[in-house]
């Protein structure tokens, strides 16, 4: 299982997956999605193409993710952290 630091860890993990990867690398963390089987019928049936599915796939993984997690945006500048705290 994939450890996530903040939202930018999500996004990099998700990204490179396509659609068959997608449901492979999700299932240990239980999200709440539509079901594969759903989604393979609309494709079949050509109400919608894969790859929105994928991509509306994704983002509700990123969402459920970051808010089970609490993760927030990595710090663009982490060396201004170090100044601020003083």
């Amino acid at each position: 299982m994939m450890k996530f630091k903040d939202i930018e860890d999500v996004d990099d993990w998700l990204e490179p997956m396509d659609y068959p990867g997608f449901w492979y690398a999700t299932q240990p963390y239980d999200l709440v999605l539509q079901p594969r089987d759903h989604c393979d019928r609309q494709i079949a049936a050509g109400e919608i193409d894969q790859e929105t599915v994928l991509e509306v796939l994704k983002y509700m993984a990123r969402l459920e993710l970051t808010e089970r997690l609490g993760l927030t945006r990595r710090l663009a500048t982490p060396w201004l952290k170090l100044v601020e705290s003083y």
